[in-house]
């Protein structure tokens, strides 16, 4: 597929993340006014309200401020029909309607849909070998279950945040290795996970096959799981990460749909174990994504979606299999996205070897983890002839540890 030109004309550039051809959907509003439902298009936002007449789904469903959850309980169906018709309106064949559109610089982005429960998943091979050998050592890096099935636990739907939001550095317990017994203090080994979280678009009850659960999945958006290692390594036996993992998870503000990923799918990797049916690949249920992380707006990894060992599919299909109902607006993360080399992790707890080896700054600089004032920001795009569908940025600033973290 070639890039798709729209009478948007910042829209056909190469180098531009929303062209015609991606359409993601978001909320915005301007200089304090209400929130609407919006679609990037090269620079602009299309007001979906202003254009509401125009689009052959229900105009309740376009016009509700809280985000995109009410056109993704329309069904598969009102999605394709709405992608279809908000194409037709900004294809350089249709008429220019300059009137609906609203610049991005001029507007704030809000959470894109109401999060209704969330689950982060731990699916990269590299990052859990990379983690299990600092945690537990090489012999034990991968536990037994970890090639058979798609590990992962229930998070805090009340901490995801938008992009752009500050994150405070939190306090928790803390315990060394030659320490005697845990201490009460702010962390000092702050940290990202990047991911991508996969969002849930129809409700289910009951175990679901591994294509239904694909096709379920309405979009993807940017994920940064923070992450205090230090109150995690203290924490997480025997039931897993905690209050580690509850302080914040940014995600971008642009829903980019499965559709627009659709030209990028790909296999996941040969498997080392054959997995149970209900996990076994049917198709290629991955997408050709490459990834960065920035800190302070210079490069220190990148990755790419494609390493996975699991797909978005196979970890809400096997979410559903002791009966878990799924609703819609249910948020999926990957789990951090690492690929083989150590340029390519996802977190500073694997670019800095846990702390041991810290990574160079173009100032001259290092880092072993997140500093107060460093901003770290993802970015994410699929690159196709001559267009890319970009995700936006998922950005985020540490703010230094309260004084009194229970003084008010």
């Amino acid at each position: 597929m070639s890039l798709r030109k729209s009478w948007v004309t910042s829209a056909n550039h190469a180098d531009c993340p929303f062209p015609l051809n991606n359409l993601p959907y978001g909320v915005f509003s301007v200089a304090g006014g209400p929130r609407r439902l919006g679609v990037a298009i090269g620079d602009q936002i299309l007001d979906v309200a202003a254009v509401s007449d125009r689009l052959p789904v229900d105009s309740g469903a376009l016009t509700d401020p809280r985000g995109w959850n009410a056109v993704m309980a329309l069904g598969q169906e009102a999605w394709a029909t709405l992608r279809s018709a908000l194409t037709a309106l900004l294809s350089e064949t249709a008429e220019p309607r300059p009137d609906v559109l609203v610049k991005q610089t001029d507007a704030t982005l809000h959470m894109p849909f109401a999060v209704t429960e969330f689950t982060d998943f731990y699916a990269s091979k590299s990052h859990a070998i990379n983690v299990g050998t600092m945690f537990r050592g090489a012999e034990n890096a991968l536990p037994p279950n970890w090639l058979h099935i798609p590990i992962g636990y229930n998070g805090r739907t009340s901490s995801v945040v938008v992009s752009g939001t500050d994150i405070r550095r939190p306090w928790g317990q803390l315990k060394g290795p030659d320490g005697d017994a845990p201490r009460w203090g702010p962390s000092e080994r702050f940290d990202i996970e990047l991911e991508l979280g996969a969002i849930v678009g129809q409700p289910s009850q009951g175990p679901i096959p591994l294509d239904q659960a694909d096709a379920n999945i309405f979009g993807f958006v940017l994920l940064n799981d923070w992450s205090a290692r230090d109150i995690q390594a203290w924490e997480y036996q025997p039931l897993g990460p905690f209050q580690s993992k509850t302080t914040a998870t940014s995600i971008s503000p642009w829903i980019v749909t499965a559709a627009a990923l659709a030209p990028f799918r790909c296999n996941t990797p040969p498997r080392d174990k054959e997995l149970l049916p209900h996990l076994r690949d049917t198709g290629p249920m991955l997408f050709d994504i490459d990834l960065e992380v920035m800190l302070n707006g210079t490069p220190i990894s990148k990755t790419n979606y494609n390493t996975m060992y699991y797909s978005a599919a196979q970890q809400l299909a096997h979410h559903t299999t002791s009966g878990c109902p799924m609703r819609v607006g249910d948020l999926l993360g990957t789990g951090t996205i690492s690929g083989p080399e150590r340029g390519q992790c996802g977190s500073l707890l694997e670019l800095s070897w846990g702390g041991d080896q810290p990574i160079e700054l173009p100032n001259g600089g290092t880092r072993r983890f997140i500093e107060d004032g460093d901003t770290l920001t993802l970015r994410g795009a699929s690159h196709g002839d001559g267009y890319q569908i970009g995700f936006g940025d998922c950005s985020g600033t540490l703010l230094p540890a309260l004084d009194d973290p229970f003084g008010r």
